[in-house]
Formats: structure tokens, sequence, C-alpha cells
């Protein structure tokens, strides 16, 4: 029986969406979008916040970097990681289909902040009316 991880690695090939669905993967992106870091760096972090063993963040780690979200250099014993842009730029390619339907409403919310720090300015304690 596979387990999940493992599933992944035997598949070979991995959608974005798989990798980026998992707490840890993404975690482990969010450490290494600071910049580039030890596996020692980022399995410390990793087992602190989610309990999980070495071997399992090394896991994680291999998962990341079969497919191509992260690219490893050795120097020495030591390991590298660093985030590789081209798998999160096709995740923003396919996310670029949604943008329309938030980007309308993070405008309106710009206009109505906007209302509310004029208002503000002014003194007027009325809420600013809708539809206008």
């Amino acid at each position: 029986m596979w387990t999940y991880i493992s599933e992944y690695i035997y598949l070979g090939a991995v959608h974005a969406f798989d990798v980026l669905g998992d707490p840890v993967r993404r975690r482990i992106l969010e450490l290494l979008a600071d910049g580039e870091q030890t596996s020692g760096a980022v399995t410390e972090v990793i087992r602190a916040e989610f309990g999980i063993s070495q071997p399992a963040v090394s896991q994680h780690l291999r998962v990341l970097r079969d497919s191509g979200f992260t690219a490893v250099r050795a120097e020495g014993a030591r390991r590298f990681y660093a985030v590789e842009s081209a798998p999160l730029g096709e995740v923003d390619a396919w996310l670029d289909r949604f943008r329309r339907l938030w980007d309308q409403r993070l405008d309106a919310l710009g206009t109505e902040l906007a209302r509310g720090r004029r208002a503000a300015r002014a003194g007027t304690t009325d809420p600013p009316v809708k539809g206008t």
C-alpha cells in the first residue's frame, strides 16, 4: 500500500495543485520564498511547526524537487534548496482566468475605503449611501 506522499513520487508526473495542496509543502515554499535555505534549516522549522519526522520532511522536499518547484545544489555535505519560479508561473497563469471574478470586488472595496477616508477627513459621520 502506497502512502500519500510516496504515491506522488511513484506517479512521476505531479499536477501543480496536487503539490500545493499539501500544507507542509506550501509552508516549505513559503520558507524558501525568502531565499535559499539548507535542508537542515527547512527541516528544523517544519518539524517544529508540524511535528513530523526528518525523513517525512525529506520526502516533502523530494516531491517539491521532483515536481520542479524547487532546485537543490550541493555544497559539501549540505543541500541548499531554492524556489523554482516556472511551476508557480503556470499556477499563476491558470489563476489568471479567475482574477476578473475578484478584481471587480477588490476595486469596489478600494472605492468604498477611499470614500470612508474622505468622509473621515471631512468629519462626516453619516455612512456612505449605497449605490452612489
